[in-house]
């Protein structure tokens, strides 16, 4: 069986894309927001899914953590401007049970690389791949960015819509008084 050799012109149309407009779109756009609204506990929906290196990653086997799951796209400006302060919170959290896992809904590979290698820093947490949005219908993702945190025992305990700077204080404090309990 003869496979076809993918074209890499629209990884690197997407690569000069975001570093043509991604300094441009950041100026323009209001200031990220640092505050989850919290809920009644509710059971997370599954989330099972491969990352970008093939391995899957199941939120059941994180019982025990605290997680931020973010949805999230590189066409969507406030994603690609929440996703370094999403690095920093893991960072800043380092040592403790909390994980992030970052859900690309709908791309490929290719693309998330591209967007990837814009960034200042290394991205040290999985990227999960929801190539077919099943997992954002799952849990009822009505737009991106989309963030949910799921406590130890795998309730969603608050949510938020829109873009978020995750290692602003009363984020971490928010994530720290989930760790806790």
């Amino acid at each position: 069986m003869l496979l076809k050799r993918r074209n890499p012109l629209p990884a690197c149309l997407v690569a000069l894309g975001l570093a043509l407009t991604l300094p441009a779109a950041a100026a323009d756009l209001p200031p990220l927001s640092h505050s989850l609204s919290t809920q009644a506990p509710r059971p997370a929906p599954a989330l099972q899914l491969k990352d970008l290196d093939g391995r899957t990653h199941d939120l059941a086997a994180l019982r025990g953590k605290v997680v931020l799951v973010n949805f999230w796209a590189t066409w969507c400006p406030p994603c690609r401007r929440e996703m370094p302060s999403m690095q920093r919170l893991k960072d800043a959290l380092a040592g403790e049970p909390f994980e992030v896992l970052a859900v690309d809904v709908g791309e490929d590979p290719d693309t998330i690389h591209a967007f990837a290698s814009q960034l200042d820093a290394s991205l040290a947490f999985p990227i999960l791949l929801d190539t077919r949005s099943c997992a954002m219908q799952a849990w009822k993702v009505a737009g991106l960015p989309t963030t949910y945190l799921v406590d130890k025992q795998g309730r969603i305990i608050a949510n938020a819509v829109g873009g978020r700077e995750f290692d602003h204080p009363e984020m971490i404090a928010a994530i720290r008084a989930a760790l806790a309990k």
